[in-house]
């Protein structure tokens, strides 16, 4: 068994290896931070260094964990933390997820900007999304149904909002689920009856509104000093210590310009 278990995780450093020459950098997972943040820090980072190369693919914290389990990327996005299963497999191949804090979000209740709510506690979110509530006129709204709009399971948000807002319950089974923050914010935005979540980063689109929970609207100040009922880290994994060029990059994340990125985007900087 020790010998399978060399041989499988020196073939995951081979692959490891492999996808890290001539400055390629390889990161997958989460659309929190892959669809915005990542590859505006990825433009930064190119100009300070010719001769990096990127291959960003944002489908959901799970990808981006799964990916560096299997070696097929350096840095795996999440949104969320490791689970105990992922833990296991990385340990089965001899592999230990580090994870790294890189912003601090929150996950904003959003509606279309037409409803007059102008606000919710936190046991109306909960009846809302787990399908308890189901007509606006319960909260306060316009007498009419609410379309819920979520992540899908593969997201890093679908399972932190469950923990954070739903106490672990089960979405109602009427929600659809979107593939990422975007596509969540379009739906709502022209939905009168919509409700979904997005990221900071997110809350800025069009036609939608972010709505204060317990009286406390998410910004990234509010985020920051985790006021904000539903605020949460978001992370870089990584095999170990990072090293080469994916500590080039964690490090450049992680510097005031680096920083100052994750504030203009809309995130809550680490520092």
């Amino acid at each position: 068994m020790k010998i399978t278990k060399f041989i499988t995780a020196a073939a995951v450093l081979a692959l490891t290896a492999s996808i890290a020459h001539a400055g390629r950098i390889v990161i997958k997972g989460s659309d929190t931070l892959g669809a915005k943040l990542v590859p505006q820090l990825a433009e930064a980072f190119k100009a300070e260094h010719k001769e990096a190369s990127f291959e960003i693919a944002a489908e959901g914290s799970t990808t981006g964990i799964a990916a560096l389990i299997d070696g097929t990327a350096n840095i795996g996005m999440s949104s969320r933390r490791t689970k105990p299963t992922e833990i296991s497999a990385a340990s089965a191949k001899g592999l230990t997820l580090k994870p790294t804090v890189v912003a601090f979000d929150g996950i904003a209740v959003i509606v279309n900007a037409g409803n007059p709510v102008k606000g919710l506690t936190k046991q109306q979110v909960e009846k809302i999304f787990t399908g308890d509530i189901t007509d606006w006129s319960a909260v306060g709204g316009t007498a009419g149904k609410i379309s819920i709009y979520t992540r899908n399971t593969s997201s890093g948000t679908y399972s932190d909002f469950k923990e954070l807002a739903m106490k672990k319950r089960d979405y109602a089974g009427s929600a659809q689920k979107m593939a990422g923050n975007e596509q969540i914010a379009a739906e709502v935005g022209k939905n009168a009856g919509g409700i979904g979540y997005v990221g900071l980063a997110y809350i800025k689109a069009g036609g939608l509104k972010a709505l204060p929970v317990e009286g406390i609207a998410p910004s990234q100040a509010t985020v920051r000093s985790k006021e904000y009922p539903f605020s949460r880290p978001t992370f870089y994994y990584t095999n170990g210590e990072p090293a080469g060029e994916a500590k080039e990059f964690v490090d450049f994340t992680l510097s005031a310009k680096g920083q100052a990125i994750v504030s203009q985007v809309g995130f809550a900087t680490v520092k």
